[in-house]
């Protein structure tokens, strides 16, 4: 079973910065893609970022401009970088690791960080 550990997570003010790391139990290269997603209070799980095999990425609107998703094969983690944060970025934030295709697609899920964003 596929473990994902997520770090980083904390109380900013508004405009402040934070890397959240997830790290895999094992070696990520195998992993059609990485990202991370978030849920704020009341509202459904959304993408925030996401980084296939070959290092393509993927950004909400939301977050465009402000994070930054990476990948690091030889220590099997992902991170975000988090810039310019605002209140409404507030959330848990997950790791989320996908192997396989189609019916066969396997999404893997870490427990989640808290991201408090307040003055």
């Amino acid at each position: 079973q596929v473990r994902l550990v997520e770090s980083g997570g904390g109380l900013v003010q508004p405009g402040g910065s934070l890397r959240l790391s997830c790290v895999a139990s094992e070696s990520i290269f195998w992993f059609n893609a990485m990202g991370w997603y978030r849920q704020a209070p009341g509202k459904e799980r959304e993408l925030v970022a996401s980084i296939n095999s070959g290092g393509s990425t993927n950004n909400a609107d939301s977050v465009k401009g402000r994070f930054t998703i990476s990948r690091d094969n030889a220590k099997n983690m992902v991170d975000l970088q988090m810039n310019s944060l605002e209140p409404e970025d507030t959330a848990v934030y997950y790791c989320n690791a996908v192997r396989g295709g189609g019916p066969r697609t396997i999404n893997y899920w870490g427990d989640g960080t808290l991201v408090t964003v307040s003055s």
